[in-house]
Parts: structure tokens; C-alpha cells; sequence
């Protein structure tokens, strides 16, 4: 049974070609493209708000250095937060529960902030690994605690997207399971647990929401410490 909890989580293939391909390249076809046009339709001009109200939200605390990003972390977080939303329809696959989907993205981005810090203000990068007024003889044991911090950032990134997403499907799958078994035996209970279902399922649109926010955030973080 555990393994057929776990086999949605599989990447699937047709033919020998792994579909995870077509799912990440279907939220860019999904998105609509704005036109030339003086006066676009009420699709365009909805996600047009979201993206200049996200990007002004989420760039408002760095400087203009930082501004350069605006592009490439708008992207990512439509991005995943496409995948995390077609991932909840029936019969679909979630790139966004491959832990190797979510350090390939995660790693790079964290080691492009990383780079940027130590190109434009080595002192000051390098500053964050020993706070100021330490003691000297915890110097060395702080330098190596503030160093495996730094490191487990795109651990932390990675693996918080993924065992999100993956706890609330495997929920969604747990009660639904026990909705079909308790239908013929107790339908009052049944219904009952399909109302908790469903609610889960609202639940679960909002976490795939709230982690593709926080995924970019914790970016935007990161490259405010080294801009």
C-alpha cells in the first residue's frame, strides 16, 4: 500500500520519453501572452496587476541592484506556482515533488547571490560568516557553524517545497481512499470525510500558493544580503 501511495510521485514515461518535459514546458503555454493591442482583455490585464503588484511587493525592500531581478524572479514564481496548481487536477503529475526539480532551480539561483555578494562587496559577504563583538575564542566555531548555514540554504529551499507538496497529496490520497472504502459501509461518515476532503483540498491550493511566494521571498532574501 505505501508503494502505491509513493508511485504518483514517480516520474512518468510514454514510449521511453520522460514526461516531466511536457509538464514543465505546458505552464508557459498556459499563460496567456499580452498583445500590442491599447486596451487588453480582462485575462491579460488581471495577470499583468499580479505580476507588477508581486514584483513591486517583492522588491520593494532592495536597492536598484537588486532591481535587476525583477524579471527572473517573477518568472520563477509563476512558474512554480502554475506547477503547484495544475499538479492538484485529477490524473496529473507535480514536477515540483522531484527534490531534484527544486535544488536545479535552488541551487543556481542561491549561487548566483552568493557570487553577486563576493564580486560587489567582498568585505561585507564575507562579514556575515563572523558577527561583530565575538568572542575570540569562538571565532573559529562560529566561522564553521555561519558556513554550513550558508550551505544548507538551498537545502532548506529544496526540501521545503518538496515535502509541502508531497505531505498534502499524500493526504488528499489518504482520505479520498477512505471516502471510496467507507461509501458502501457508512455513508453518513463518508460524507463527513469527503467534507474534510474537500477542505483539505482548499487547504492544499493555498499551501501550492503560499510555497511558490515563499520560495521566491527567501530568494529575494538572500539576494538582499549581498546587494
Amino acid at each position: 500500500m505505501a508503494l502505491n501511495l509513493f508511485d504518483q510521485f514517480m516520474s512518468p514515461t510514454h514510449l521511453g520519453i520522460p514526461l516531466i518535459a511536457i509538464a514543465l514546458t505546458l505552464p508557459w503555454i498556459l499563460i496567456p501572452t499580452p498583445t500590442n493591442r491599447y486596451q487588453n482583455n480582462r485575462l491579460i490585464s488581471l495577470q499583468s496587476w499580479f505580476i507588477k503588484s508581486f514584483t513591486h511587493q517583492l522588491l520593494m525592500p532592495l536597492n536598484k541592484g537588486g532591481h535587476k531581478w525583477a524579471m527572473i524572479l517573477a518568472s520563477l514564481m509563476i512558474f512554480i506556482l502554475t506547477l503547484n496548481i495544475l499538479g492538484l487536477l485529477p490524473y496529473t503529475f507535480t514536477p515540483t515533488t522531484q527534490l531534484s526539480l527544486n535544488m536545479g532551480l535552488a541551487v543556481p539561483l542561491w549561487l548566483a547571490t552568493v557570487i553577486i555578494g563576493l564580486r560587489n562587496q567582498p568585505t561585507a559577504a564575507l562579514g556575515h560568516l563572523l558577527p561583530e563583538g565575538t568572542p575570540t575564542p569562538l571565532i573559529p566555531i562560529l566561522i564553521i557553524i555561519e558556513t554550513i548555514s550558508l550551505f544548507i540554504r538551498p537545502l532548506a529551499l529544496g526540501v521545503r517545497l518538496t515535502a509541502n507538496l508531497t505531505a498534502g497529496h499524500l493526504l488528499i490520497q489518504l482520505i479520498a481512499t477512505a471516502v471510496f472504502v467507507l461509501l458502501p459501509m457508512m455513508p453518513t461518515v463518508a460524507i463527513l470525510t469527503a467534507a474534510v476532503l474537500f477542505l483539505l483540498t482548499l487547504l492544499e491550493v493555498a499551501v501550492a500558493m503560499i510555497q511558490a511566494y515563499v520560495f521566491v521571498l527567501l530568494l529575494s532574501l538572500y539576494l538582499q544580503e549581498n546587494v
